[in-house]
């Protein structure tokens, strides 16, 4: 088959690999129908190298029909159309029946301390080969994969792999009251997503903070009050809080993660990290703050007192220097993690109907051939060409 691959820092490419084949009678083979590029694939592509082996293949937001089955899966049947979540999950454990699909007990990677397992990204996350690709192997076919109906484009169910959930446990966590106010920092598709949801759900304001102009122009078309942080730079606080009475938002919505602008040291260590040997960078990177928090500190900054900080950007240094100071002082209250996918299934798959009211049927702006993914990643690094999200098709 034909799968994107990781070949070293900045350089992915399409290679022929072997095609995935049953391994345990719970298996499931998928041929994939479309998949997505993730803003956290660029943390692949530019800083966690050194937990990546040359022929990876990459990819977490993928959906298909269903090819294969193994010999003890019941609920699915060659034909059947699913799209398979970025957790790789068992469904049955402590931690899955609680919720917490990332955190999964079965497929936790306990060689390096982290939680379930997930598709397509690292060592750090068991190295389970992704859905950047023609076919899937999937574990746990019983349970892990969303069986959704045939009819609709692959759109309008896509994004349950990783989009819609990721969005809305930032949202539940952000824990806005009614008619509340949130900003969201970063309107990548995450963060786009996020706000569309915070509307949805009922929050008076929502205020969007990027410095992507099609970013920026897209959400406003959504209702969203923006704030282009080229203009507004270190007074983004003091704009927020004009907007709020002067106290700032209710909640704050962190969807950028480790890579924020506006941090030249620590992107200097991101590009030192991405060029040492495998064993110096993941030294490095376990032991050193190397996160850019200016997104963080932005957040700590803007909400208001006694208000929630909602974190869905990854981050990944393991000694980053935190402000405890302003956030005891400010009474902050704080969550963050993987989205645990299957938990808020049955809360989003009502609202994928006609009337669309999350706007996923036109959300990708750029649907491309996987053989053309290599120039596609180039491109959503670089935040060229008005892409915002990708859908790859092999």
């Amino acid at each position: 088959m034909r799968a994107l691959t990781w070949q070293g820092k900045r350089d992915v490419r399409v290679e022929t690999v072997p095609d995935p084949r049953i391994e345990k009678p719970t298996d499931i083979i998928v041929r994939i129908t479309s998949t997505g590029i993730c803003g956290s694939d660029l943390h692949l592509y530019e800083v966690l190298g050194p937990y990546l082996d040359p022929g990876d293949i990459l990819g977490h937001e993928p959906m298909g029909i269903v090819e294969e089955v193994g010999a003890e899966v019941t609920s699915l049947a060659p034909g059947d159309r699913v799209v398979v979540p970025f957790n790789v999950s068992c469904g049955h454990c402590y931690m899955c029946e609680r919720g917490l699909q990332s955190q999964c007990e079965t497929t936790q990677v306990r060689e390096h301390g982290t939680g379930a397992s997930l598709f397509g990204y690292t060592k750090l996350y068991g190295q389970v080969p992704g859905g950047q690709a023609e076919l899937l192997r999937v574990p746990f076919g019983d349970s892990l994969p969303i069986k959704v109906p045939h009819g609709p484009a692959d759109d309008r169910f896509v994004y349950l792999s990783d989009v819609l959930p990721t969005a809305w446990q930032s949202v539940e966590y952000a824990a806005i009251p009614p008619g509340g106010t949130v900003a969201v920092l970063g309107l990548g598709p995450i963060g786009a997503m996020a706000a569309r949801i915070a509307r949805h759900r009922g929050a008076g304001l929502v205020v969007g903070v990027d410095l992507v102009p099609e970013r920026l122009g897209r959400a406003a078309a959504d209702g969203v009050t923006c704030l282009d942080l080229r203009r507004h730079g270190e007074h983004l606080g003091d704009a927020v809080r004009d907007l709020t009475d002067g106290r700032g938002t209710d909640a704050v919505i962190d969807a950028v993660g480790m890579e924020a602008h506006g941090a030249p040291v620590a992107k200097a260590a991101h590009g030192a990290v991405g060029l040492l040997p495998d064993a110096l960078g993941q030294r490095l990177m376990e032991t050193a703050g190397l996160d850019r928090l200016t997104a963080f500190r932005a957040a700590v900054d803007m909400v208001r007192r006694g208000g929630t900080i909602s974190v869905s950007g990854v981050y990944g240094g393991a000694a980053d220097p935190l402000p405890m100071l302003t956030m005891f002082d400010k009474q902050i209250q704080l969550r963050m993690g993987q989205a645990n996918v299957n938990h808020w299934v049955d809360d989003i798959l009502p609202l994928l109907t006609d009337e669309d009211p999350l706007g996923v049927d036109d959300f990708a702006t750029h649907r491309i051939p996987l053989e053309e993914g290599p120039q596609a990643y180039k491109t959503f690094q670089d935040k060229k060409d008005g892409m915002i999200k990708t859908l790859l098709i092999p």
